[in-house]
Parts: C-alpha cells; structure tokens; sequence
C-alpha cells in the first residue's frame, strides 16, 4: 500500500487559515444565530437535563424520541461537551454511566470498559455518523478513541450502553457515536481558543451554511501542540490536528451527504512508573515525582534499534523517535444517501473509505525497579564466559566510558522496553438499509440492512530491552565488563540496550465481513413498545507472516552481549499463510412501557461476540470468539425538576483469555495465559435534577460487582485448558473497581449583560486490584475539577481546573508483569499515576 501524502505543515497551515480567515470573513458578512449561544434573559432559566425529548439516531432503525427507547442512552450536546472540558476521549467517557475508563496513558489509546467486560475496549463501537472509521473496534494498536477527536464540529454525541448495540454495529455491546454539524440555512460558525498551563495551545473553528446550488456546508475541526505536557517528557507531547466537513443537498424525496476527514496527529504514550520499593521501603518520589515523573526521556529521541533482515541473513539498522509518539495519519471520506419512497419504504446507504498509516514509538514497562548490583549479577555469568573469567561489571552513561554511580538513585536501575510498530491500514464499509412503517397489530418500524465490509493491514513490529537510571526522564546505562587493571573488556549491554531484537513481527492481514440485521420497533399500543433484532455475521480473514526461527542476530558483534539473546525472533525469509472463517448471530429483545410521558419502565436480553482479530494472524495466535450476554432492566422519570435513568444490569463474558507476557528476575520474557468467566450484577443511574432555575445537579453512578469465576491455567498453543487456578475465584477483573461515577453540581445565572455558569465535577473511583488473585491494590482516588465560564454577546470565556486537590491515585499496576502474581505486596508500588494539577482558559467567538 502507498504511503499517504499528507504534508502535515502544509495541511495544518491550511487548516489554520480556514478555521480564522473563514470564520472572520462570514462573522463579519452575516447576522449573529441567537439560537447557539446564551443570553442574559435565558441564562437563568436554561434546564437541559437528560434530553428526553431529543430524537436519537444511535441503535435504531427509525429516528426516535429518547425517551421511548427500551434501553438507556446518554447525549451530551456540543454545549455539553465545551462545559464538560474533557481531557481526552476516555475523560469523557468517564462521565457516562456505566463506562469505567482510564484516562492517564495521554490524548489516546487509553483504557475504557463498558458494564464490566473486562477486554479494553473490544465490544465498543466509535461511529461517526453511524459508522466507524475502521472497521475493527480495537486495531493494531490503535483502539477507536485513537481515530476519534471531539471538535467544533461535533453536534452532540451518543452513548448507547447495551440495548441493540449488538445489532446495528459489529462486536459491539456499546456504541458511542459523534453526530457532525450540517450545513445550515443561514451562516453560522465559531472561533476558540484554548490556552493551558502545561504548554497547550490550541485552535478550534467551524463554519456551516450555503454554498449556493441548494448546497450545505459545515467544515472545521481543531490544530494543537502540548509543549511540556501532562508529564513533562523532555519533547513536546501532542502536535497535530483534524480537519473534517459534511456537503449536503436535498432534492425532495431524496437528501445526499459527503463526508470528508483528515486526522494527522502525534500523540505521546504515558507508562507505569515506579513509586517505592516494597522491600525495601525506599520511596522513589523523590527520583520520579508522582505527577510529573515519567520514563520518557529526550535520551530516546535517536534510539538505534537493530533486528534481522526479512531473509534472516543480515542485521537491519533504524534510528527511531521516542518523541514521535502515536502517530496518525488517515483519511476518510464517503456519502449517504437518504430516499423516501412513495409506497412507504425509505432507503438509507452508508459509504465510507479510510485510508491511513500509524508509527508508534513508546517505552513500555516491564520490569520493576531492581538494585543494581542483583541486576548486574544475573548478567555475570555470561560476561565471564564472552570476555574473561576474571572480569567485574561496572555500569557507566550509555555510548561512554563515563561511569555512574547507582547509589545516586537509591542503588537501584530499571529496565524497560523500547517498542517500535508501524501499520498501513485501509478499511471499506458500506450499509445498506430499508425501513417501513407497518400497520398490523399496532406500528412496526421495520428494517431490514445488509453490511459489507473489508479492511485490512500491512504490520511491522520491533522490540528491544533498555537500560535505565531510576529518574524522571532517565538517561540510558550501559553494563561494561572490565579487567582487574580496570580495561573495558566488553559490555553487557550496547548503548543502553539489553536485549535486540526481544520481538519481531511482519505480516499482513484482510478480513471480509458479509452482515445481515433484521429490526423491529413494534409500537403495540400506545404505552408498550416492543422492539428485537437479530444481526448474522460472516467474516473471512486471512494473512501472511514471515516465518522465524531461533537464534540471536544474524551477525554477531563479538564486543557486546546484547545481540546474543536467543529468541524465535529471527526471520527464515519463508511466509507462512493462515486463515480464519468465523459465523456469529447476536440479538437483542426489549420491551419498553410508558405509563405517563413522564415515566416509564423497560428490560432487555441482548448477545454481542467478539470474533478473532488480525493479531490472530500476526502472532499466530489461538483464535478465540468471545460473547458478552447482557440482561437490563430500567426506570426512566421525566418530570419538572428531575430526570433520570435508572438501569439494573447483568453481564456475562466468557472467555476472558488473560495472555500476557511476564518477566523473569533476569529480564527474560516468559508466555503466560488463563482463561475463565467473569459475571457482572450492577446497577447504573443517569440523573439531572434542577431544583431551581440557577442550580442543576447532573450525576453518573455505577455500581457493579463483577466475579471470576471459572479461571484455569491455559494452553494458548493447543487451546487446552490446565490446572485451576483458585486464587482467582469470586476475585475482581484486573483494575474494575465496584463504585464509580461523576456528580457535577452547576449554577447559572446572570449579572448586567454576562450570562454565567459556574460548576464543579467530582469524580470517584473505587478500590481495584493490579492482578487476578486481588493481593495487590490500587487505593481508592476521588477529584474535583471546576470551571467558570462567561457569555458576553457573541463571546465565551471559560477557565477550567482539573485535579484541584492533587489526588494521588493509580489507575493500573504492570500489566506487562503483575497480571497473576501482582507486585510482592499489598501496597502497590508501580503503576501509572493521575496528572496532576492543571488549568485551562479557552475563548470562543460564535456568531
């Protein structure tokens, strides 16, 4: 596949450009429209809610009212959005019911669950405009909040926790859909600014209205740097942008629209860092600050990584870029058609193509800090045999003779992996549907679509182990061997590499996906409505990988051991091909009774899978279809002052297939894996009280308790299952807490010619666990987070604070490590910690 041409200066100048000269240019030729913005007189009275009386376009057939639906959503408004201030995807998230997400690993590639299906992210579909931009939920690498950015130009998103989510997209039991602005009849846009005080800059615009011809528009997005970041990594931390537009008409019965996106961005991957030596009890704050500490360092800016020849028989040399980060590049770009047919039937088609590449470079956490000498130690053995049986170890700056000392970091190093994939990928989609309204036994809103999809990816994977001092932004260490007359003999390590070449992937992959869904919104008196789906699934996979062999480089450098590491990482020049066929029908039924418009009740049964994936193929690993079975029931309340979502639910997955890799004290990768069931009873409440016209109080809780049960040791090779493993039993999923949620109170109110909002967010998260077993715990954590913003005619101030308290919370372990035996202790001591206190003030012109 070609490389993409995007020019990413050129664009995001362009970008720059539109988003002013645009915006200035219809500001200044067109009436202000009064309906997007606040004004002193509705200031007061303004009471959004839960927007019961929205019409939703997610998980349904036919347009409907919100408040109709037999199972529970969340909308968030573009307003919303701009109050809520999230820090990323997964931040928003969190203020849904329901969802628990970690947002502490950066802008993307965060981790988020849905009703405690513990896989990160497999079963939750991110559409825009009803379809995702790449097929798979959860890709090589880049999961769906990788491809996803809220802008200018989002409308409102909608969240929609189980119910037909399993029907209308694929391996999905959630959906999270942004809806983009459409042209307009009369010129409208914005202009913000946002400013930050850990080195944010960032540009908003959109515009929307004609074009002449009967055509709409809507064109916009955002371009931003994060110059020291979250965590200062010694490079800046994001810098790119998005730029995205809808072209409509309307010709009668029939409406067309074309999408267009472009997405390039570098986003920086945030780790676990060390906190304190359980042994010991050495806290290593004072080495790795708990906010702002990380293993990024500007040491990695010129990595050298070193792995064989796709023919095994010679040593490929790359320099990488720590600072590089997740970087993403594609475009999309497809229309719908919209068609009403005089007979009663109306027809809807879906199209879009995404093309695009992603280069990630990261340092990921593998082993927990050890004291220098045991390290050196598990290394001597060996040096002895390469370079002289009387030969002591030292350790000095990596690429120098300069020797360092470990006693200036408590005695203790630590060692990390450098972790370098690229992927083209290339995804095609199209949804065809027809729904008709039905008279028989009441109205049946039925739909009837098929789903045609291919997408495929070209994958390279490199590894290799480093050597560090234990410090925020560490510098790399070298281990040399030398004489007793203090002559370096050889080293260990190769300017700070332990290990080259620790994994080795290059394969490529395509599925073909056939679907039909059927659908029916039974509508069977005027307070029952039953609705059911059933959606069958065909997917044909198939790829290439290069077969390896065991060894250590192709070319041995005889002054180092670092390129002596035996793996089964060595290419034979060989393919080898494998496929995958898979079948899969979920379904959902749910019933829904209103017994007033303001309150009503509903339940659900619904089935969602997750079929095997392109890794599948890479790793030539054992295909396994997963399936999560949820059961719902629910309170819907819509009256004056109160609106609310009550949903209890029950939630099965099955297998949970924990495969991992761990670390020997040595640094050695072992394989481990088991697999089980876990089962989820909880209970989950959506909820906007406003008991006077100036205070609102707007809340998410979730409740659950998910079990292990059923966990055995596992066979990945064979698919055979092993021992049982009891430690597991009635246990809690690796970082699930029990409690959750979100409560935002919010004044509004008005002073001379300013429209004011005032409010504050606090969020908790109860205790989790770092592994299976639950014997090493990550402490319970709650913060606040407030905002006060300023409508001033066409303007909008807003400043923003997140963390307020500094709470020091952990929102994971090692997963690379801790899985099965977590950390040695109960009290955890390495892990990825909150950011910590920041600010942001943002300036918006509307007109």
């Amino acid at each position: 596949m070609s490389k993409l041409n995007t020019g990413a200066a050129a664009w995001r100048a362009a970008l720059f450009l539109s988003a002013c000269v645009l915006g200035a240019g219809a500001a200044a030729a067109q009436a202000p429209a009064e309906a997007d913005r606040k004004t002193p007189e509705t200031a007061a009275t303004a009471e959004d809610g839960l927007g019961f009386d929205e019409v939703i376009v997610t998980g349904v057939g036919a347009k409907a009212r919100k408040f109709d639906q037999s199972f529970a959503v969340t909308t968030l408004s573009s307003d919303a959005l701009q109050k809520l201030a999230p820090v990323n995807f997964a931040d928003l998230l969190n203020q849904v019911p329901g969802i628990f997400a970690e947002a502490t690993g950066g802008e993307v590639q965060n981790v988020y669950r849905v009703r405690g299906i513990p896989n990160e992210g497999n079963f939750q579909a991110f559409h825009e405009d009803g379809m995702p931009t790449y097929q798979d939920n959860d890709g090589p690498f880049f999961k769906g909040d990788v491809m996803n950015r809220v802008d200018l130009m989002t409308a409102n998103v909608e969240f929609v926790r189980g119910g037909p989510a399993p029907i209308f997209a694929s391996n999905a039991a959630a959906i999270y859909n942004q809806v983009l602005r459409r042209g307009t009849e009369k010129p409208e846009g914005a202009v913000q600014a946002t400013i930050g005080d850990t080195g944010l800059y960032r540009l908003d615009g959109y515009w929307a209205g004609p074009i002449g011809g009967d055509y709409r528009l809507a064109a916009g997005g955002f371009i931003r740097t994060h110059e020291e970041g979250y965590r200062p990594s010694g490079f800046p931390t994001d810098r790119g942008g998005q730029f995205r537009a809808t072209l409509s008409r309307d010709f009668g019965a029939t409406k067309l629209t074309g999408y267009f996106k472009l997405l390039d961005d570098n986003n920086v991957f945030f780790l676990p860092t060390p906190l304190f030596d359980a042994a010991s009890g050495r806290n290593f704050g004072d080495l790795v600050d708990f906010f702002e500490g990380t293993l990024n360092s500007p040491a990695l800016q010129n990595t050298v990584m070193r792995f064989p020849s796709l023919d095994g028989r010679s040593v490929v040399t790359e320099s990488r870029d720590l600072s590089d980060g997740r970087s993403i590049k594609l475009l999309n770009g497809g229309f719908d058609v919209e068609h009403g047919f005089e007979n009663g039937w109306s027809f809807t088609n879906k199209l879009r193509y995404t093309q695009g590449e992603l280069d990630f470079d990261a340092l990921y956490s593998t082993s927990a800090p050890q004291l220098a000498t045991t390290y050196a130690n598990a290394f001597l053995t060996g040096a002895r045999t390469a370079f002289g049986a009387d030969s002591t170890l030292r350790y000095t700056l990596a690429g120098t003779n300069t020797v360092f000392d470990p006693a200036t970091t408590g005695g203790f190093v630590i060692q990390a992996q450098y972790r370098a994939i690229a992927t083209d990928f290339r995804s095609f989609m199209n949804d065809t549907r027809f729904t008709r309204t039905i008279d028989f036994l009441g109205k049946h809103d039925f739909t009837v679509g098929a789903y045609y999809a291919r997408h495929g990816t070209d994958y390279r994977q490199r590894y290799q182990d480093m050597l560090f001092e234990l410090r925020s932004q560490p510098r790399t260490l070298d281990i040399q061997a030398v004489s007793p007359m203090g002559v370096v003999r050889g080293r260990v390590t190769d300017n700070g590499v332990v290990r080259y070449n620790t994994s080795f992937v290059n394969a490529d992959a395509e599925t073909t996906l056939w679907a039909l869904y059927l659908n029916d919104q039974w509508q069977v008196t005027p307070k029952l409505r039953i609705d059911a789906g059933v959606r069958h699934e065909d997917y044909d996979m198939g790829g290439d990988r290069s077969a390896l062999r065991a060894g250590g480089l192709p070319v041995d450098d005889p002054t180092t051991l670092a390129d002596n590491f035996s793996s089964t990482n060595v290419p034979t020049g060989a393919k080898l091909r494998d496929t995958i066929e898979e079948s899969v029908t979920a379904w959902t039924i749910g019933a829904n009774y209103d017994f007033s418009r303001n309150i009503g009740v509903y339940g659900r049964a619904s089935k969602a899978f997750r079929v095997p994936t392109e890794f599948n193929i890479y790793l030539d690993a054992l295909p396994i279809t997963t399936e999560a079975r949820q059961f719902e029931a629910g309170l819907k309340l819509n009256v004056p002052t109160l609106n609310a979502f009550v949903t209890a639910f029950w939630t099965s997955f099955e297998p949970l297939n924990a495969g991992f890799l761990d670390f020997s004290a040595g640094g050695a990768p072992i394989n481990r894996a088991v697999i089980g069931e876990v089962v989820t009873p909880g209970v989950e409440v959506d909820f906007a009280w406003t008991p006077i016209s100036f205070f609102s109080l707007d809340g998410a809780v979730t409740y659950n308790k998910p079990e292990l049960t059923g966990f055995r040791n596992f066979n990945a090779a064979t698919g055979q299952p092993g021992a049982a493993v009891p430690s597991a039993e009635g246990k809690l999923p690796v970082r699930q807490p029990e409690l959750y949620g979100s409560i935002r109170p919010a004044l509004t109110f008005a002073t001379g010619e300013i429209a004011w909002d005032v409010y504050a967010r606090y969020n908790f998260v109860g205790e989790r666990f770092v592994d299976l077993a639950n014997t090493t715990t990550l402490p319970a954590y709650e913060t606040w987070a407030a905002g006060v913003s300023a409508d001033i005619g066409r303007f909008r101030l807003q400043l923003v604070g997140e963390n307020l308290l500094e709470e020091e919370g952990v929102t994971e372990g090692n997963p690379r490590a801790d899985v099965i035996g977590g950390q040695g202790s109960r009290v955890v001591n390495y892990g990825r910690t909150l950011f910590g206190r920041n600010f942001r003030l943002t300036a918006a012109y509307r007109w």
